[in-house]
């Protein structure tokens, strides 16, 4: 229930609704004046609520959950973590591009002048040769480690040297190749290592984001609880300024009368002044909590992001909450980020390792391949070669066209292939050995960072639940306490008017009961704090 239903059996109805509104004063606390003033005796007004009236021109009356959720919105830290899964996104789009098939093509031409190599050129000075060469294809890294290659050429060549058997020659292949690990690089290898950590990092990025979105609500209600702290105080030394001021003109007066020596007003006149110092900083108080709910729920490029002055449109409410510790601390260890960054970080350690343990394998690799040719142009008959020595001269030619060639290739008329198994094994230790080993290490040490943290987690979560039944008995006490201090001013307010009591006993009461009520306030701001904290540090580390 509301904490004016918690008080109305003391308080007036309008000291209830203000006390309501003080939820979450300052910790300071206002004195009254030591001086006493004239009878009738001055008593403390109550704290008035926050304004209910419309807001003015250049005023952002907001809640509580609409600062969250401005801030959800427009707030800068949270726009960066926005970014990061992403960025962890794109990671793993770059790490399954490796599995993309990728086309490929190349051409070349080339022109060679050489002198002659063989007995069949004798006679010859010189020979050229030249060449045109074509070739595309399609190759592509598989998810379980194997690589197919399948290419297609096309060539075209000229020569002028004896016994050649076709110039211009037109050629083509066509030739497929397989390569597979048997085991070394068959359960994982590098690509997928780090297909699996990108995803993790995806994972990780997600973690942090949900804790930068928790963090940062609970520091936009810590921060409008500040403010509602602020304007609270800024009354409360309001009311006490005026307490004193009108103690300085009861006392002018009785100095007028001639009932009070005229050096007695110095200590009224002191406390005035200390209480104008002090609506001077409530006033600052204000402007900086302003200043920092502002950084965390407006957008930085609004033209009246400076401008704007931010009013509390809530009446915070006090409604005690039944507090399950165990539960509580089953809910973190199941789901709080940092303990779920700890385990992706172990499992990032678990898949390095079965990489380093795989490369210490033997490398075992298949590779089949199997091709096919063929060839065309202009064919030349030699007969029975020359005579004397003389170079052979052709005798008669025939023509093979390009789709003669094609037809050879697709007809399987000229066809090679083979089969290969490649073993490879190193000697000593090898550079898996030592990686394996530091990463299993590295992963010991991250087991044993997890059960800390885990132990830090069920302390903080423990902590957090006895705050808040703490804080719920300290505002109980502090009612009491202040129900007395109320108790009390209004016996001396009596005792003063029969004469059995001074002015300054009466300053000490209302300065008491100032305490008390402050003290009550702290305590119920504590006690929402604690709530909140007890409900954000089961999802996230609160520092």
């Amino acid at each position: 229930m509301r904490f004016e239903q918690q008080i109305s059996a003391c308080l007036k109805p309008a000291a209830a609704a203000a006390l309501a509104v003080s939820l979450f004063a300052s910790d300071r606390v206002v004195f009254a004046s030591e001086q006493v003033p004239a009878t009738p005796p001055v008593t403390q007004q109550p704290v008035p609520p926050l304004p209910q009236q419309p807001a003015a021109p250049g005023v952002m009356r907001i809640g509580s959950d609409e600062a969250v959720r401005m801030a959800l919105e427009n707030n800068l830290g949270l726009q960066t973590e926005r970014l990061s899964p992403e960025i962890q996104a794109l990671g793993i789009t770059r790490a399954l591009g490796a599995y993309k098939p990728l086309l490929f093509a190349t051409t070349s031409r080339s022109s060679n002048t050489s002198p002659p190599r063989d007995f069949l050129s004798t006679g010859v000075a010189v020979t050229t040769s030249a060449s045109f060469i074509t070739n595309t294809g399609v190759q592509q890294q598989l998810p379980w480690g194997g690589f197919y290659s399948l290419s297609l050429s096309g060539s075209r060549g000229t020569s002028d040297a004896p016994r050649v058997v076709f110039s211009p020659a037109l050629g083509s292949d066509l030739n497929a190749q397989y390569d597979q690990p048997l085991l070394r690089n068959f359960s994982i290898d590098g690509f997928r290592q780090a297909l699996l950590q990108s995803r993790n990092a995806r994972q990780i990025a997600d973690l942090q984001l949900q804790e930068r979105v928790t963090q940062t609500s609970r520091a936009v209600r810590s921060a409008y609880y500040d403010l509602v702290g602020a304007i609270t105080g800024l009354q409360v030394a309001q009311q006490s300024l005026e307490l004193a001021q009108q103690s300085l003109r009861n006392n002018k007066r009785r100095v007028e009368v001639g009932t009070m020596a005229p050096i007695d007003i110095v200590e009224a006149e002191a406390e005035v002044a200390r209480n104008e110092e002090n609506v001077i900083q409530r006033e600052s108080a204000i402007q900086g909590a302003e200043d920092r709910l502002r950084a965390l729920i407006m957008n930085p490029t609004q033209p009246d992001f400076w401008s704007a002055k931010l009013e509390p449109a809530e009446q915070p409410t006090l409604t005690p909450q039944t507090i399950d510790v165990q539960a509580a601390v089953a809910n973190a260890l199941a789901n709080r980020t940092d303990l779920g960054r700890v385990k992706k970080q172990l499992e990032s350690a678990d898949i390095d390792i079965k990489y380093a343990r795989n490369q210490k394998l033997p490398a075992v690799d298949l590779r089949a391949r199997y091709g096919l040719t063929g060839v065309g142009g202009t064919q030349f008959d030699y007969g029975q070669g020359g005579v004397d020595g003389a170079p052979p001269i052709p005798i008669g030619s025939s023509q093979r066209s390009f789709a003669d060639v094609l037809r050879d290739v697709f007809g399987n008329e000229f066809r090679n292939w083979s089969l290969s198994l490649q073993v490879s094994y190193p000697i000593g230790t090898s550079t898996a050995d030592a990686i394996l080993a530091q990463g299993r290490l590295q992963r010991q040490q991250g087991v044993v960072a997890l059960r800390d943290l885990e132990l830090q987690v069920a302390t903080a979560v423990r902590d957090a639940g006895r705050q808040v039944n703490t804080d719920l008995k300290r505002v109980e006490a502090t009612r009491k306490a202040r129900e007395l201090a109320e108790r009390r001013l209004e016996a001396e307010e009596k005792r003063l008017a029969v004469g059995l009591s001074d002015t300054f006993r009466l300053f000490q009461a209302q300065r008491d009961l100032a305490l008390q009520r402050q003290a009550e306030l702290n305590a119920i701001i504590d006690y929402n704090r604690s709530l909140v904290d007890f409900q954000a540090v089961q999802s996230v580390p609160l520092r």
